[in-house]
């Protein structure tokens, strides 16, 4: 591609925004512009949706909800940091969950990652990782999950070709655990008042499948 190519296709990438900007207002905003109203003054999230920063994944979309209802908390490769009361580390991710758990009283936490996940390939890819130094010290939040899969390669348990999925899924796993130590979020769990649901998002099928603990396997959403 040449360079003006190049520029006349960023330039309508830029316009398409601005369009979009309209269409939402006449398409969306004025048929329920008293739903606006409404929801301009207060939010009441039921769920907690804790996503993959990728540009694909789209929480309101494939819950099919709308304005108001998911508190959404997006990172690459949708990790949770590991619970520590005084830390200070991590904190856009920390403290979005406190929000939405503590003052916004969610009913439902959903971890959600997805297949060909950039950020779980990234755990096998130090080198690309070097120019990243940020990517790199995050990532580094799910250095366990790389472990298991690589021991379980070793031992024949998995395949290499079984890597990625492998991978995703049981980051998922992963996070949710680590979720689960959050002591505020284990009490409600425990009280009943608060469901925590790990999630793989098959983009290429259109599926969900949802973590189910006892069988310790995911089921697809029918």
């Amino acid at each position: 591609m040449e360079l003006h190519d190049q520029e006349k296709t960023d330039s309508s990438y830029y316009k398409r925004l601005f369009e979009g900007i309209r269409q939402f207002k006449a398409n969306e905003f004025i048929p329920r512009q008293q739903f606006f109203e409404e929801l301009g003054q207060k939010q009441n999230p039921h769920t907690l949706f804790i996503g993959c920063s990728d540009s694909r994944v789209v929480p309101s979309l494939i819950t099919q909800t709308f304005p108001g209802e998911l508190f959404v908390v997006r990172n690459i490769a949708n990790l949770i940091p590991y619970y520590k009361k005084d830390s200070d580390t991590y904190l856009a991710t920390t403290a979005a969950i406190e929000f939405a758990v503590k003052q916004m009283n969610v009913s439902n936490i959903v971890v959600c990652g997805h297949s060909n996940c950039g950020g779980c390939a990234a755990l096998y890819q130090d080198k690309e990782l070097k120019h990243l130094p940020h990517t790199k010290k995050w990532m580094e939040l799910a250095h366990p999950v790389k472990k298991i899969i690589e021991e379980k390669i070793a031992k024949n348990k998995i395949s290499p070709e079984q890597r990625s999925l492998f991978t995703e899924q049981l980051n998922i796993v992963e996070q949710v655990n680590h979720l689960l130590k959050y002591s505020y979020i284990r009490k409600r769990v425990k009280e009943g008042n608060l469901n925590v649901m790990g999630w793989y998002y098959h983009i290429e099928k259109g599926e969900i499948y949802n973590y189910n603990r006892n069988l310790r396997r995911f089921i697809r959403i029918e």
